[in-house]
Parts: C-alpha cells; structure tokens; sequence
C-alpha cells in the first residue's frame, strides 16, 4: 500500500508503536544527533522533534532505523517479499500465445501502472518562494558530528537530467550548507549525477538541480537504490508503492519532483565552480575529508503549509542507513541470482558498510566455482566495488554470523583460498593506497572438492541422528529444562 505522504507514514509509525514524538526542546546543533545515535543503537523507535532550536519545523529521524520499519516504509510485510516480487518479474516468459498473454496481463498491467504521473497543482507548493525571499535558513538542518564542516542536509533526493537524451537521474547525495543560499552538492565520481555533471561542464552550461525532502517513503528510498544508469527512479518507486508517482512542474528550473513533498529546493551548478566540501561524519565511522566539490545556488524554496524536515545520521554503525542497505540487499539479490544462478542467498552485514564486506552461499557443483562467482560479482554494478567477498556452500546460513566466522575459520586454507585483485574502490574508502582504485579480496570457503588443491578427504559435519531429535523433542517438555 502506497503512502500519500510523509505524514501518512508518521501516522502509520505511530499507530504501529514505532515512533516517539519529543516534546523537549533540542538542538540541530549535535544534539540531535547524540539523541538518536543513542536511540538507533539501542534498536529504538523513530523520533520526531516537535521543538527545535531555530525553526518552527519538527525533525524526523530514524523511521528507516528497523527490518520492521524499513518494510512497513516499502508496504511490504518483510522485504523479502518484494523480493520475491520482482523474481516473478524477472522469470517471466515474454508471452506467445492468446492464453500466456492474458497469464501475464497483471504483470503487465502493474509496470504500467508504475510509470509516474505529471500533476498540475501539488502539496509541496503551497507556499512558494523564489529570489531574495528564498532561503535555507528556515530549515533545521543538523550538524552531526562536532567536526563537521557545518550543517549537511542528509537525506535529499537530487534530482537531475541527461542534457542529450533528457533522461531523469534521482540520486541521494548530502549537502554541506555554506550560508542561506548555497551549499555543496557531493556527487561521487561512480555516481550518475557526477555524469550528468560533467557532461553540463563539458558544454559549458549551467545544470539546473532539484532537491526534494519527504514524501512516500518508497519515493525516497529509490533514490538510494542501485539501479541501471538511466533507468529511472519514479518508476522503481512506482513499482515499489503500487501506484504512480505524482510529479509536479519545478517553478524555476525545467525539472519535475514528487508532489507529495514536505520540502523542494530549486536551484542550479554551474560549470567549473568548486568550493571546498566537508569533513562529514561519514557511515565508514571515520570523518571523510575536505574537498573541493561543485556548488548548489538556490532560486526557490516550495513547501507545504506546516513542513516535516526528513534527516537521517551516518556514522559508526548500527546506523539508520544500515537498514536502507540491508533492503537493497534483500530487494535486488533475485536481480543477482538471474545472472548467477548458482547464488542461494547473500549477507551485506551493516558492520560491512555496504561495500566492505559481502558473505554469499551457493550451490557448488565444480572445481573453482566460488572464485568465478566472486569476479562475477565483482563486474557487476556497485558489487564492483566490495572489498571482500566471501563464498561459502548452499547449507551455510550467511545470515547466521556465528556460523560464518566458524565456517570461515574452519573451511579455508589462507594460501589456496585467498585471491586477489585490483580495481575500482568507494571514494569513501581510506584504507585504499589512492583514491578510488585499491585491491580487493575473494576468499573460498566452500568444501573442497577433487581439482582444488586438497589432498585429503574433507570431514563430514558432526550431526545428530534424527530418531534421537525426534524422540528428545517428544519428551523436552518433561526434562524440566525450560
């Protein structure tokens, strides 16, 4: 079920027991931020900050910060079942006959139904303001860590198009708040928005940009998603709510966003200009450091009457956005297993921060299958850039970290098992020699099997008879055990 707004989920949160109103009155100022960095580790509720130091707009944060809450964002039940969703999709036979067509007509049907949806009028422009009377000051934007380079807006969705095809890119990429009406616009050199960038820079021309904060949920969770270059996000996020995205007309740049918005900024980046971006607080735990990035101009402010300013804080994890990738993970590994079909199941576990770590299972049926697995992974998408790769049989719960630090202690042989590589890395990753390119690692701790270097027979797992599990399960409840 799709979401009107923001404040339909706010109310759906509320229903659920899934959100905290505070009434005290906090600071943008880090305390926010130490409030709900408490709370997210603690597995609390979502939070939303009725009185804020220096704005008459309440804060949302940590709404995303659950499996639970993650899945009631995307109306699913858990998100495996959206999952399951788009593998119909995906192993759906192109219809032939009368009859497979009318078999896949609802299929059909619900793709067309997620293309977006232009409007004329739209909540998010109730109250229009453009230029001099257009600011950034009315915002509560956080500061989050006290060596921030000032206060970021952490979970925008930008939203840009190709210059030559005209193809729309929604991406998440923070924003550093220089003054009332310029801030950073931090786009990754692997990002889409870089690319559109920098074909603007090319030709000399200004971009225009669109930020907009809120909305359905899903609307903002697709902007993070790690969808094909110019496969546009409202109609993932169409797919992913069950209905059309609303869109509306920007009032000065040629660009459209989401109608059901709290808040749109409206502005443009002109060629060759770079300011100094940063440090940020960053979800590796470390502060990433200060650089010279391309520069947002506002020309207008729309919101609603009464908005809800959306933030989200990143930092050492568990962090809200943790569970943003753990959906990813869930949603698109059917996409996955349609290119490795061997794939069983896959782990980004949050301690990974999405590209450090990656635990995968598969059905092994010849001699080196885990390490084509791993370079397979390695050429695809944002998994190119995953440091650590780690494969292991179809009976291993990758989901179970107790069972893959056994399995992996017990399975591999350093010198046989670890490989390596080198590429393209996160622009976030310090650890890396340079910028951008590093090694990576792929490790097989799969059984092994004749043609892999053992010389020996493998052990069998110590398992108990299935009489004597069916028998002490009889006669548990009298064992007095509990």
């Amino acid at each position: 079920m799709a979401y009107s707004d923001l404040r339909d989920f706010v109310k759906a949160l509320e229903r659920a027991g899934e959100l905290v109103r505070v009434e005290h009155r906090v600071s943008p100022d880090l305390e926010i931020t130490e409030i709900a960095d408490r709370t997210i580790k603690a597995g609390g509720p979502a939070l939303l900050f009725e009185n804020v130091e220096g704005s008459d707009i309440p804060v949302l944060i940590n709404h995303y910060g659950s499996a639970r809450r993650m899945a009631m964002a995307l109306g699913a039940g858990n998100l495996d079942e959206i999952g399951a969703e788009i593998e119909s999709l995906v192993h759906s036979e192109a219809p032939g006959t009368f009859l497979e067509k009318i078999l896949m007509l609802p299929k059909l049907l619900k793709m067309s139904s997620a293309f977006p949806k232009l409007v004329k009028s739209a909540p998010c422009q109730e109250i229009v303001k453009t230029g001099a009377d257009a600011s950034l000051d009315f915002m509560p934007v956080l500061k989050c860590w006290p060596d921030d380079g000032g206060p970021f807006i952490t979970l925008p969705m930008v939203f840009t198009k190709d210059p030559e095809t005209g193809k729309r890119n929604v991406g998440m990429y923070r924003m550093h708040v220089y003054d009332s009406h310029t801030t950073g616009m931090h786009w990754h050199v692997h990002k889409v928005g870089a690319r559109h960038y920098a074909e603007y820079e090319r030709r000399g021309e200004r971009m225009p940009v669109a930020v907009a904060l809120g909305g359905d949920p899903a609307i903002t969770y697709s902007a993070t998603a790690p969808l094909p270059e110019d496969f546009d996000e409202m109609i993932f996020a169409g797919f992913l709510r069950k209905s059309p995205v609303e869109m509306v007309q920007c009032k000065t740049v040629d660009l459209q966003v989401p109608a059901c918005s709290e808040i749109v900024l409206e502005g443009y980046v002109d060629p060759g200009e770079r300011r100094i971006e940063g440090p940020f607080g960053d979800h590796t735990g470390y502060y990433s450091p200060a650089e010279g990035y391309p520069v947002f101009h506002l020309t207008c402010v729309t919101h609603r009457k009464n908005p809800i300013y959306p933030a989200t804080i990143v930092g050492k994890p568990p962090m809200e956005d943790c569970y943003i990738g753990k959906a990813t993970e869930r949603i698109f590994l059917p996409l996955i297993k349609s290119q490795l079909p061997e794939l069983v199941d896959m782990n980004l576990p949050v301690e990974g921060i999405f590209h450090n770590l990656a635990f995968i299972s598969i059905h092994k049926r010849y001699p080196m299958q885990a390490r084509k697995v791993v370079n397979a992974l390695w050429g695809m998408g944002q998994m190119a850039l995953t440091k650590i790769i780690v494969v292991f049989d179809e009976d291993v719960d990758v989901q179970n970290m107790s069972e893959v630090l056994w399995r992996l202690g017990s399975n591999i042989d350093p010198q046989r098992d670890v490989f390596f590589t080198e590429g393209p890395v996160d622009v976030l990753d310090h650890a890396a020699p340079q910028a951008l390119f590093g090694s990576k690692m792929g490790i097989d701790a799969t059984k092994k099997i004749e043609g892999e270097r053992h010389f020996r027979p493998w052990p069998e797992d110590i398992v108990m008879s299935p009489e004597v599990k069916a028998k002490i399960d009889k006669i548990w409840g009298e064992l007095g055990i509990g």
